[in-house]
């Protein structure tokens, strides 16, 4: 089986982010179809199953998530 390639380089990295809903959305080249994987913790991984590749990655709750380990550093 080959193994995901999660650490290709990519030519484009696209994000958007909905403060309304926290939620950040990363896209990794031209969007294409893919399925999301919930790897917990607010994280899913979104996966071209045909090429075996991360294709994108939505973070739920992205501003607390950040403030945890912002509000360290003071």
């Amino acid at each position: 089986m080959e193994a995901v390639k999660l650490l290709e380089k990519k030519k484009k990295l696209d994000w958007e982010y909905d403060e309304e809903a926290d939620v950040l959305y990363l896209s990794f080249g031209k969007p294409r179809k893919a399925v999301g994987v919930d790897i917990g913790e607010g994280v899913v991984v979104r996966y071209d199953e045909q090429r075996g590749e991360v294709v994108g990655l939505t973070i739920l709750g992205i501003r607390s998530k950040l403030g945890q380990h912002l509000g360290k550093r003071s």
